[in-house]
C-alpha cells in the first residue's frame, strides 16, 4: 500500500501544474539563451578575427619602421610567434609588401573577407568551423588601422580559433545554464505563488463543498488579491450560497410537501362534511343565503379537487389544462363575489369585460389564477381602493389586466416576483398565488408579467391564445 501511495504521488508531482511550470519555464528560456547563442558567438568570432589584424598591423609596422624593412631573422619568427599567425601581408594602393612569413609559405584552404561579410554568413562561416574542426589554413583579410586605403592579410591555422569558440561557446553555456536556473526559479515561485496556491485554495473549498454542501464552514477562497482570481473566487463564493440556499429551500419544499398531503388528508375529510352541511343551506328562508350557497358549494368542490390531487401525486403538480369556450365576464364576476363578500371591507370592483367576450381555457384553473390576482389586488388597495379587471383582443391573444389603486409593490417583491416564498409583497405572504398563476398561465401557452407597479397602483397583464 504504501509503495503504491508513493507512486501515485510520484505521478501526481510530475503532471502537477507547478512541475509543468518549472519544465517550460527551464525550457522556454533555454531556447532563448540558444536564439543568443549562436550571433554571439559568431561577433566572438569576428572580434577574434579582427584582433589578430590589428596585431598583425602592428607587428607590420614594427618592421616597416626597421632600416630598409628588414629584421632579423629571429625577431621575426618572435613577431608572428606573438601574433600567432604564418605570414602577414599588407596592401597598399601602390604596391603589395609580404612583411612577416615562415620560408615556406603554406597551402591556403579557405579565405575570409572581413570586409564584405554580412551577419548570417559570419553565422555560418562560425558554424562551420565549430563542425568541421581540423587544422585549415585561413586567409584572412581586413581593413588596416594605421590608412584608409590600406587593408592586411593574415594566414593562420583554423585550430586555435576553435579552440577559442570551443572556450566561448562553453562559458556562454555555463552562463546560460546558471542565468535559466535562476529565472526559471523565480518565475516557477512567483507563479506557484500567484497562480498555484489560490488555484489549490480554490479546489480545496469545492472539494469541501462537495462533501457537504449545506454547510457554511468552507475553506477560505482568495478574494482579497483584486484580479480575476479574486473575481473568480468571489463568483465561485456567490454560487455556492445560492446554491445553499436553494438546497435548504429544497430542503423546507420537501418538508412542507409532507405536511401539505397530512393536510389534506384531514382537510378533505372536513370539507365533505363541510360540503354536506352546506347543501342543506339550499332550502332555507333566506334569500342571501340561497343566493350565496352555490358559490359556496363551488368553492367547496374546488378545494376538494385540490385536496384529492395533492393526495394522488404528493405534490402541487397542476394537471394539463382541460381547455372549453366560456364567457369570461361571468367567471369574472364569481370572482369578483368571493374576493369582496365583506362590503365594508373591500374596495370597489369593476368588472369591465364585454358580455360576449369568450375564452377557450380551462375554466377553473383560469379561475384560480384571477383569484390569486384578484385577492393581492384587493388586500393592496383596501377598502377605500378600486380593483379593475378588463379583457380585449390583440390579434391573435387575449389580454386580460387585473389592476389596482394600491401603494405599488415592494422593491424586493419586485426582483423575486413569480418565486414561491420569495416574491411576497406583505407580511405573511408566501407569494405562492404568483408562482401558481405563473404555472397555470405558462402550461396555457401564455405569458403573465408586471405591466406597471408604484404609488399609483399595480397592473397585471395577462396573455392567452385567443
Amino acid at each position: 500500500m504504501s509503495g503504491n501511495a508513493d507512486s501515485a504521488r510520484a505521478t501526481s508531482i510530475r503532471r502537477s501544474l507547478s512541475s509543468r511550470l518549472l519544465i517550460l519555464t527551464i525550457g522556454f528560456v533555454m531556447l532563448a539563451e540558444v536564439m543568443i547563442f549562436v550571433p554571439s558567438v559568431a561577433r566572438y568570432r569576428e572580434s577574434y578575427l579582427t584582433q589578430k589584424l590589428d596585431e598583425a598591423n602592428l607587428a607590420a609596422l614594427s618592421v616597416l619602421a626597421a632600416p630598409d624593412a628588414m629584421v632579423s631573422e629571429e625577431l621575426r619568427k618572435l613577431l608572428l610567434q606573438s601574433v600567432g599567425v604564418e605570414s602577414v601581408v599588407m596592401k597598399l594602393p601602390q604596391r603589395r609588401m609580404l612583411l612577416l612569413a615562415h620560408d615556406m609559405p603554406p597551402q591556403i584552404d579557405q579565405i575570409f573577407d572581413l570586409r564584405t561579410a554580412g551577419a548570417f554568413e559570419m553565422i555560418g562561416d562560425t558554424l562551420m568551423t565549430l563542425v568541421r574542426g581540423g587544422d585549415r589554413k585561413l586567409r584572412i583579410i581586413g581593413y588596416a588601422t594605421t590608412a584608409a586605403d590600406a587593408h592586411v592579410e593574415i594566414i593562420m591555422s583554423e585550430r586555435p580559433l576553435r579552440q577559442a569558440l570551443l572556450d566561448y561557446g562553453w562559458n556562454i553555456f555555463t552562463l546560460s545554464l546558471f542565468i535559466s536556473i535562476v529565472s526559471a526559479t523565480l518565475l516557477f515561485f512567483t507563479l506557484r505563488w500567484m497562480f498555484v496556491r489560490p488555484m489549490r485554495q480554490m479546489t480545496r473549498n469545492m472539494i469541501a463543498f462537495r462533501e457537504n454542501p449545506e454547510t457554511a464552514e468552507l475553506p477560505p477562497l482568495p478574494t482579497d488579491r483584486g484580479d480575476e482570481i479574486a473575481l473568480a473566487s468571489n463568483e465561485l463564493m456567490e454560487m455556492e450560497r445560492n446554491l445553499r440556499q436553494a438546497l435548504v429551500q429544497k430542503n423546507h419544499l420537501a418538508a412542507l410537501g409532507t405536511a401539505v398531503a397530512k393536510i389534506s388528508h384531514d382537510l378533505r375529510n372536513i370539507l365533505a362534511t363541510s360540503q354536506v352541511v352546506s347543501e342543506l343551506l339550499q332550502d332555507s328562508a333566506d334569500p342571501a343565503v340561497r343566493r350565496l350557497t352555490p358559490r359556496l358549494l363551488q368553492s367547496l368542490d374546488r378545494a376538494i379537487a385540490l385536496c384529492d390531487r395533492s393526495l394522488k401525486y404528493g405534490s402541487a403538480d397542476e394537471p394539463p389544462p382541460s381547455p372549453t369556450r366560456f364567457q369570461l365576464r361571468k367567471l369574472v364576476d364569481e370572482v369578483g363575489g368571493t374576493v369582496t363578500m365583506d362590503p365594508d371591507q373591500s374596495p370597489r370592483w369593476q368588472n369591465n369585460i364585454e358580455e360576449e367576450f369568450q375564452l377557450y381555457a380551462d375554466r377553473d384553473q383560469i379561475y384560480r389564477v384571477l383569484m390569486n390576482l384578484a385577492r393581492n389586488a384587493v388586500q393592496a388597495a383596501g377598502p377605500e381602493g378600486e380593483v379593475c379587471c378588463s379583457a380585449r383582443e390583440e390579434g391573435a391573444m387575449a389580454v386580460i389586466r387585473v389592476s389596482d389603486t394600491g401603494g405599488g409593490l415592494p422593491e424586493h417583491a419586485r426582483k423575486n416576483l413569480f418565486r414561491a416564498f420569495a416574491g411576497k409583497g406583505r407580511d405573511g405572504g408566501t407569494g405562492l398565488g404568483l408562482a401558481i398563476a405563473r404555472d397555470l398561465i405558462t402550461a396555457h401557452g401564455g405569458t403573465i408579467e408586471l405591466e406597471r407597479t408604484g404609488p399609483e397602483g399595480t397592473c397585471f397583464r395577462i396573455t392567452l391564445p385567443a
